[in-house]
């Protein structure tokens, strides 16, 4: 069962929305549903991301010869 909901967006926002589903032949609703879609895909993409940074060492440790498998 899908649950409605109410948001509030700047004019600009809303005036570009009413054109994009104008232009595509696509409703409002389909359109913020698709984009929240795809935004939920990208958040969940990347958890390793939490990771960046975290390790210390040279700069170019990846760089080095001798550290490569290859």
């Amino acid at each position: 069962m899908s649950q409605p909901i109410t948001i509030r967006v700047p004019a600009e926002l809303s005036d570009w929305l009413l054109t994009e589903a104008r232009r595509t032949g696509v409703s409002q609703g389909k359109i913020v549903r698709d984009q929240l879609m795809k935004a939920k895909a990208e958040a969940g993409g990347k958890p390793f991301m939490k990771l960046a940074g975290v390790i210390k060492g040279p700069k170019n440790l990846s760089q080095r010869k001798g550290f490569s498998k290859a």
